[in-house]
């Protein structure tokens, strides 16, 4: 009857309230442990006052509690939601069933197009750092390639090094606290590369969202205390952004590209550096200072690994331990790790709009016919460096015959022309070059090289919400790890957690919602679930749009002793 009187314009502004009747063995029930973690991250805060939906059957609140369970559940996609059984998700909601995709995707591009998803992914990442301070001390920035393989515009090629390729794609740069949480991103098609977006779109941001920075008396104070740290890789190294970075009083720390001869061995000393996850391990470290590219005074730190080689990493950080510096940067693969999980279990490349739009004129680009003569520049110079390290490997070895020195001395003179020969071809590509402008405008661009930019406001969206996701993940697997002894451990668990059945029993006298989850494969994960449930319980979490607590528990189906049905 409420979906009728929807379709006749009877529906109330706030969609259908959900009601839960009696069932068993729901499939995907699990995922309903989430729930207090979702609403304590904030999936559904401030989501009102940036968004709306027109009138119809389904809710606000009932879109969002449906994507982040679809991010939790591993269904990647809002397209492969089509496999999946609508009824038994509309269990979940208190609904009949859930929008079927192209529903879902018309209402997801509305929140998209007439809602504010920045806005709102910035209040929820102003909350984050402000609910954990002392993770937004140190921030990490990287960039993740985002490869597009679709047909409707020709992005930009990108180097993609976990395939080794140039491939069309977009650039996305993360912002993630030192154990790999999330707090924002920043998309950009039209890639200007780190150090631009670190200095236009980043650092502005942190500096006006991390809380508890020294005031303006406490670094007039101490002219070596900085506000907060920023840690990126060697795509970001540069001393002249080091040094302003540092004019605003914000620390910098990244790898030092070609730091030169090797230290001495005997300047390596022991120290035990504790790691991000807490474990101790004993590292090789050695410290100067160094006037770095004649513009900054940096600390340098050197790590000497069991193989000989040296990871040098420079840093404006004036204040700490070398021991705890080093850790800070080594941390940086948590991040790493991130982009990893997240494209495996969240399908953080998905698309989620097949939708263009177009590129504004005056949007900064690398100059085609520029990246065309920089390429052959390269492609000429390394072939340079293999000729020249044949012409200084080659040389006469053994007894000295007229014929070897014949050959010899015809390879040699081979290697010298062609090297000769590349040398003279190399001058007039550098000049030419030289008289190129590397960035032109987007209104410069030939018209065969001119493309549309994929539509961002619902990717953004959607990437809130797998970060909300994530975050309520990470927070239960903090709970599971106090019974079991790995991480990975607890959130294989948690995945398991999220697609198995479950029974739901309302209780509307006593204000009840009982989520009854099966039996898992094993005695210590029953432990560690049972462990969750009664942390769950104590939250006394209320499902949204009811007056119904939740109530976690674990059915009890294994006979006393060792044996197990």
């Amino acid at each position: 009857m409420a979906r009728l009187a929807v379709s006749v314009g009877l529906g109330g502004e706030e969609g259908i309230t959900p009601e839960f009747v009696p069932a068993l063995d729901v499939t995907g029930g699990g995922v309903l442990l989430a729930l207090p973690a979702l609403l304590t991250v904030g999936l559904l805060r401030h989501a009102d006052r940036h968004f709306s939906l027109p009138r119809g059957y389904y809710s606000l609140f009932s879109i969002f509690l449906l994507l982040g369970f679809m991010a939790l559940g591993r269904v990647k996609s809002i397209e492969k939601l089509r496999y999946e059984a609508p009824g038994e998700w509309g269990k979940l909601l208190g609904l009949d069933r859930i929008p079927e995709v192209r529903t879902l995707r018309e209402k997801v591009n509305h929140l998209a197009e007439y809602g504010q998803p920045v806005p709102w992914s910035a209040a929820l990442c102003c909350d984050w750092m402000n609910e954990a301070p002392a993770q937004a001390e140190v921030c990490y920035v990287d960039g993740h390639v985002r490869v597009y393989h679709g047909e409707q515009t020709k992005l930009p090629k990108h180097y993609v090094s976990r395939q080794r390729l140039c491939l069309r794609a977009s650039v996305e740069y993360w912002v993630n606290a030192m154990d790999g949480q999330p707090f924002f991103v920043v998309h950009q098609d039209v890639d200007p590369g780190l150090i631009k977006v670190l200095e236009t779109d980043i650092i502005p941001r942190l500096s006006r969202d991390i809380p508890g920075q020294p005031n303006a008396e406490a670094l007039v104070a101490d002219p070596f205390l900085h506000r907060f740290i920023v840690v990126f890789d060697r795509e970001g190294y540069s001393p002249d952004l080091m040094a302003r970075l540092w004019q605003q009083r914000i620390a910098a720390m990244t790898y030092r590209k070609r730091p030169g001869d090797d230290w001495s061995v005997i300047e390596f000393t022991n120290h035990e550096v504790r790691l991000v996850g807490g474990e101790i391990t004993t590292m090789l470290l050695a410290e100067r200072g160094v006037f770095l590219g004649g513009t900054i005074w940096v600390r340098e730190f050197r790590r000497l690994t069991a193989t000989g080689h040296q990871t040098s990493i420079v840093t404006t950080v004036y204040h700490g331990e070398m021991t705890q510096l080093s850790a800070t940067m080594f941390a940086r693969w948590c991040q790493e790790n991130f982009f990893s999980y997240m494209r495996q279990h969240y399908g953080l490349d998905k698309l989620v709009s097949y939708g263009t739009e177009q590129v504004p004129d005056t949007t900064p680009v690398i100059n085609p016919e520029y990246r065309r003569l920089d390429g052959e520049i390269r492609k000429k110079t390394a072939q340079l460096s293999r000729l020249a390290a044949q012409f200084g490997e080659l040389g006469l070895e053994g007894d000295i015959e007229p014929d070897k020195v014949k050959r010899y001395e015809s390879k040699k003179g081979e290697l010298q022309a062609a090297v000769e020969h590349l040398r003279e071809e190399l001058i007039p590509l550098k000049e030419q070059r030289k008289s190129i402008k590397r960035h032109i405008t987007f209104g410069e661009l030939p018209e065969n090289a001119r493309f549309e930019r994929l539509t961002g406001n619902s990717k953004h969206l959607i990437d809130t919400v797998k970060m909300v996701a994530y975050r309520a993940e990470t927070a239960m697997a903090h709970t599971l790890g106090e019974k079991l002894a790995r991480t990975d451990d607890a959130r294989a668990l948690l995945r398991s957690i999220y697609t198995t059945e479950a029974d739901l029993i309302p209780n509307e006298a006593a204000g009840t919602l009982t989520v009854r989850l099966h039996n898992m494969t094993s005695r210590i994960h029953d432990a560690a679930v049972t462990h969750l449930c009664k942390e769950l319980n104590d939250t006394e979490t209320v499902y949204p749009g009811t007056n119904l607590k939740l109530i976690y528990e674990l059915v009890s189906s294994r006979i006393p002793g060792n044996q197990e049905f």
